[in-house]
């Protein structure tokens, strides 16, 4: 009996089947195009201005994955002035003309977006946490627009935006496909914990030669794979064959 019960627990675990996805949902900032530098870059800039500095690695740490407005209080306890609308869209209104000029897509986006769209049949969708209008501009700006058609999603018109689940949940209804069934590719902790609230798999965008970015936190909200390199992703789509597709 002692033998047995040494078997039994010292035997490794049976190796888990791969997941089964009909669907690729991607986060935009970050994974799509090379956005967070130039955003934070402006925001950190303009609170500065209101009396606020920080250096770049605190205001990543801040507000990467966030949208400003829901940082409200901490910016006004910052700054010791109300964060007003006027504000809010003189920043917009920065931001969007330094990512009109210097906006890049990620390395190996295209080829993913390209990839998982044949590869499902067209079930894919951008679901941001960033507003439409930025949303939509960076992905008409770097060629990507057609792919996701109408299906592109803005946190800021949900009841809540990242890290609640709404965003992605609301990408999966408009698939019609069910969350379990959804792939989520995001760069930030709070998207990866609104994907694995939504119940989906998520994997992480985290390239070795960025000095801010590192793989443990992500894998520690939930990712169950981290990708160096978003050309990873389209190699592997095009790898398998036609949907439901299996990932191991």
């Amino acid at each position: 009996m002692n033998l047995l019960l040494f078997f039994m627990y010292s035997a490794p675990p049976a190796p888990r089947p791969p997941a089964r996805f009909e669907a690729v949902l991607f986060d935009c900032d970050g994974v799509l195009v090379d956005s967070e530098p130039i955003t934070l870059g402006v925001l950190r800039h303009m609170l500065a201005e209101r009396g606020w500095a920080m250096s770049e690695a605190e205001c990543r740490a801040r507000f990467l994955g966030v949208t400003v407005r829901s940082q409200r209080t901490v910016i006004e306890q910052h700054t010791g002035q109300p964060l007003t609308e006027a504000w809010m869209q003189a920043f917009y209104a920065r931001r969007n003309a330094e990512l009109a000029a210097r906006l890049q897509a990620v390395p190996g986006a295209r080829e993913a977006v390209h990839a998982a769209h044949a590869r499902t049949g067209g079930r894919i969708a951008c679901a941001s946490g960033a507003d439409r209008q930025k949303v939509q501009m960076q992905l008409a700006q770097t060629g990507l627009a057609p792919l996701f058609g109408p299906a592109v999603f803005s946190g800021h018109e949900m009841p809540a935006s990242k890290p609640a689940p709404d965003v992605y949940l609301a990408a999966a209804r408009h698939l019609r496909v069910s969350p379990g069934r959804c792939l989520v590719v995001e760069d930030t902790v709070p998207g990866i914990t609104a994907g694995v609230a939504a119940g989906c798999t998520v994997w992480a965008y985290c390239p070795p030669d960025d000095p801010h970015a590192s793989p443990h936190p992500l894998r520690a909200a939930g990712a169950s794979r981290v990708l160096a390199h978003m050309g990873e992703l389209a190699a592997l789509l095009q790898a398998r064959r036609a949907p439901p597709f299996c990932l191991s």
